[in-house]
């Protein structure tokens, strides 16, 4: 009796085995977020995925990712944002101020970690870098001086410019932040600004023939995901009637635009995968600083430069991370 009773319980203990070593091992649940499309948001995640990887999490066998876009839609973001807070994933991962606001106001329990936000702090996100709080903490993009090299940038390579159309979404607190910035830097290098106000695809219609009309000499994209989805629209209208251009993403470029200048996106996305990592074993996002951008890009389209007449100042070219021929 006493032998079956072993061999019982020897047999018990190998058919639980398994689902103990199972249980021990979880596959965790990222969820992704971002206010652009899939193909415009994939390289940035790619990024993040190889940072994973590098720390040794595996797609399939540890990790499990969630994608939700709302494909420069932000109205659509709280149904976007409810439909992934649905799935109760272990961390957040928010691509800028647009998407990462309404998943802070969805929950305050799921860790948020933001990889590309403008000014967390001036747009009431967090509390502080060192000191974020509550459940966000990530990296940050914000710099004070990026509006005033932008344009120093757009008028080294276009010194005739006198009137730059800025085309900016009131609606993000990150676009208001830098149509402030860019104001002060504008009356510096006595630039004058046409202010356009863009919320929706209807907008930007609108907003072209202003731009025609006001007989404006260049154009100034601001960040927000409105701009982003309709990258390559702006770029063809600012070639089509001839406006030296300057964006914050390299998209813009290579869709035909002059000049970008701003934070590596791809970089602060694969930094954002450390945040992931500590917080998956356990760290509190309110005891992760936020860190700040530490690579910047600068991309110059040699291509639209000749169409438009122009002839790039040969130390910003020296400067330039990639160069469009």
């Amino acid at each position: 009796m006493r032998r079956r009773a072993l061999i019982s319980g020897l047999g018990g203990a190998a058919i639980a085995w398994p689902f103990c070593a199972f249980a021990q091992k979880p596959i965790r649940v990222i969820g992704l977020l971002s206010p652009f499309t899939r193909e415009e948001t994939e390289p940035w995640h790619e990024a993040l995925r190889q940072g994973l990887r590098q720390l040794g999490w595996v797609e399939g066998s540890n990790i499990k990712f969630e994608y939700r876009y709302s494909d420069g839609h932000d109205d659509r973001l709280p149904e976007v944002v409810a439909d992934l807070l649905s799935l109760k994933p272990d961390v957040i991962v928010a691509a800028v101020n647009t998407d990462a606001a309404p998943a802070a106001r969805a929950t305050k329990t799921i860790p948020i970690v933001m990889a590309a936000p403008g000014d967390p702090v001036a747009t009431g996100l967090i509390k502080s870098l060192a000191q974020p709080g509550g459940n966000l903490t990530g990296l940050t993009q914000m710099a004070t001086d990026l509006s005033a090299k932008r344009l120093q940038l757009l008028k080294d390579v276009a010194p005739g410019i006198s009137r730059v159309a800025v085309l900016w979404d009131p609606r993000g607190g990150v676009s208001s932040l830098a149509w402030r910035e860019t104001q002060d830097a504008a009356r510096q290098l006595g630039l004058e600004l046409h202010s356009l106000e863009v919320h929706n695809g209807t907008d930007l219609d609108a907003a072209f023939p202003s731009v025609v009309d006001a007989r404006d000499n260049a154009l100034l994209a601001l960040q927000g995901p409105i701009f982003v989805v309709n990258e390559q629209r702006i770029a063809d209208f600012a070639l089509k009637h001839r406006l030296p251009s300057m964006y914050h993403l390299p998209e813009f470029v290579r869709a035909g635009g002059l000049l970008s200048y701003g934070p590596d996106r791809a970089d602060l996305f694969r930094r954002a995968a450390a945040y992931v990592d500590k917080i998956l074993k356990g760290a509190k996002p309110a005891d992760l600083p936020v860190e700040q951008a530490s690579k910047y890009q600068l991309l110059v389209n040699l291509r639209t430069a000749k169409a438009l007449g122009l002839t790039v100042p040969q130390p910003i070219l020296a400067r330039a991370d990639e160069v469009i021929e």
